[in-house]
């Protein structure tokens, strides 16, 4: 992951391994877009061959500041400038949300920016951060996404269950205006609220779902099974997970006051998928585990469905 960061700021902790420039408080989109690096162009131009021939229907994304080709796309593709995204949610967000993290990877090839909404929700007697994840790519690689990402303030686990009740994505190919997106955007993702209010239905239900310690270890061994023919690595690694897990919902400082619930139980779940080290650490597995923060977690989603389904 480190070659993978080219630039980026950050506030409060250290992200991923460390790089950036750190802030003292969540920048104003203007100020992030410095901050992170991000105060540059993508500019098109034609492809040809080494022998001069023109290939029709593509361009190369070229970025202002040093030439650096990020991608080849079709001569359809619009692109979506920084300074674009930032706008956009600014414009989908309203007044008085801030910026935590924003940068670039692969080389500027792709972007994203983490902002704080200034909402603060009290759901079960935790304080549940809102959060909106923007990510764009400027080599055709992918879509244009946001995302809803609730944290738990007191231990910054992400706690973005798929809810069959309101949306917390959205996503769009780059083709047309950006600007003129914004309204399916708020439509998609049902604003802010919507989730938050669903999610805290979600959270107060599993509040309400009692768990003995029978069930949280056969819960943990669904979410961990044992395989046929398993390797005497995979039996270890299968019981290091398993113990983690364990050791988070029965020993964690900040849970060990809660009842004993599925909403425990899934907070458990979330900090193991949230902050547990990888049992092969690749150089991108960070940028993995940013991408699920985006997409979901299918472990905490698994957890979340066996509580619902007990």
């Amino acid at each position: 992951m480190a070659a993978n960061v080219e630039t980026m700021f950050y506030t409060r902790q250290k992200p991923w391994h460390g790089l950036g420039t750190m802030v003292a408080e969540a920048p104003t989109s203007k100020e992030a877009l410095s901050l992170a690096g991000l105060d540059w162009k993508v500019l098109q131009q034609p492809v040809q061959t080494i022998q001069g021939i023109l290939l029709k229907g593509y361009l190369a994304n070229i970025r202002s500041t040093d030439g650096r080709v990020l991608g080849v796309v079709t001569d359809k593709y619009r692109v979506v400038q920084n300074e674009e995204a930032f706008a956009f949610t600014d414009s989908l967000l309203g007044e008085g949300v801030t910026y935590e993290t924003a940068g670039s990877l692969q080389e500027g090839k792709k972007v994203w920016l983490l902002a704080r909404l200034p909402q603060r929700y009290i759901i079960s007697g935790d304080e549940i951060a809102p959060y909106l994840v923007f990510s764009n790519s400027h080599d055709g690689s992918g879509a244009i996404k946001a995302a809803m990402t609730p944290v738990r303030v007191v231990c910054n686990n992400t706690l973005n269950l798929a809810l069959e009740t309101a949306k917390r994505s959205w996503s769009t190919i780059h083709t047309g205006e950006l600007a003129g997106k914004k309204l399916d955007a708020r439509r998609s993702l049902l604003y802010a609220d919507n989730y938050m209010a669903e999610l805290g239905k979600a959270f107060e239900r599993l509040n309400r779902t009692k768990v003995t310690d029978r069930q949280v270890l056969d819960y943990i061994n669904c979410l961990f099974p044992d395989m046929e023919n398993m390797t005497a690595v995979q039996q270890k690694n299968i019981s290091r997970m398993k113990e983690d897990l364990k050791t988070r919902y029965f020993d964690a400082p900040d849970l060990k006051g809660m009842e004993k619930s599925g909403y425990r139980f899934i907070n458990a779940v979330s900090d193991f998928a949230t902050h547990a080290k990888p049992l092969r650490e690749t150089k991108n597995y960070r940028e993995n585990l940013f991408g699920r923060t985006m997409e979901g977690n299918a472990l905490i989603d698994r957890a979340y469905d066996m509580i619902c389904a007990a």
